[in-house]
């Protein structure tokens, strides 16, 4: 049987590092062996499987980053399942970040600004406690956009009641923004989204809801990213 060692002491001998940066190469998904990548310094190998280095390789510790995932409409899809299908092979193909991606951005991530129930659309995962911090924080002044699908007859001031007027849970509502999209769909953008306003607003006007899309949250739009498919959040973007 061949002698097994550890993919560190394989990777010191190899490139003629030392231990820490063989190990700071591993983690941070550099290192391959015979054409998989393996993130674990302590994983044993032998002399017959191939080590190599990505040559673009770099000792920098591995940030904390956010992800931004469409998710579907799925009937019975909640944050938790939502976050299952996030993984390397539903990264979108034309992410613009330039992240090189490792299975440690993939641990200890945080659902930030929940979706309205039984919606679909962007959601926030994050290990970034900064970001994390931002989105409760700021919670009631960062804005959401929503395109809801809707059935019924609006009543002429029905646009106008949306707006501004109507309460939710016994408290008066604060102004709103409200359009149509087109003949079935009506754009909602608002602050302080509160779960079921959505719902209940159409509700008290006639109408029914049919689905929902969150398209916004505060400055990041979903813009194409398609469902089911997530993509890093730039360095430069804030929400």
């Amino acid at each position: 049987m061949a002698a097994l060692a550890r993919l560190s002491k394989r990777l010191v001998e190899l490139i003629l590092c030392s231990r820490r940066e063989a190990e700071l190469y591993i983690v941070g998904g550099w290192v391959m062996v015979d054409g998989q990548v393996v993130e674990k310094p302590q994983a044993m190998v032998s002399q017959q499987e191939k080590i190599e280095l990505h040559p673009e390789a770099s000792l920098i510790p591995v940030v904390p980053v956010t992800m931004l995932f469409h998710q579907p409409l799925v009937a019975g899809m909640d944050a938790n399942f939502a976050q299952q299908l996030i993984c390397a092979d539903t990264r979108a193909a034309d992410d613009p970040s330039g992240i090189h991606i490792t299975k440690q951005h993939f641990a200890q991530l945080k659902k930030g600004t929940p979706l309205e129930k039984n919606a679909s659309g962007l959601l926030v995962f994050t290990q970034d406690f900064r970001v994390m911090r931002k989105l409760i924080d700021d919670a009631a002044t960062i804005e959401q956009e929503y395109i809801v699908e809707i059935v019924g007859e609006l009543p002429s001031d029905g646009l106008k009641q949306l707006s501004h007027g109507l309460s939710f849970n016994g408290r008066a509502l604060a102004p709103i923004k409200v359009s149509w999209q087109n003949e079935t769909r009506l754009r909602f953008a608002f602050k302080g989204a509160q779960p079921g306003q959505i719902t209940h607003m159409c509700k008290i006007v006639g109408l029914q809801v049919l689905a929902m899309k969150r398209i916004r949250i505060g400055r990041i739009s979903m813009a194409k990213l398609q469902p089911g498919l997530w993509r890093y959040l730039m360095p430069h973007e804030r929400f």
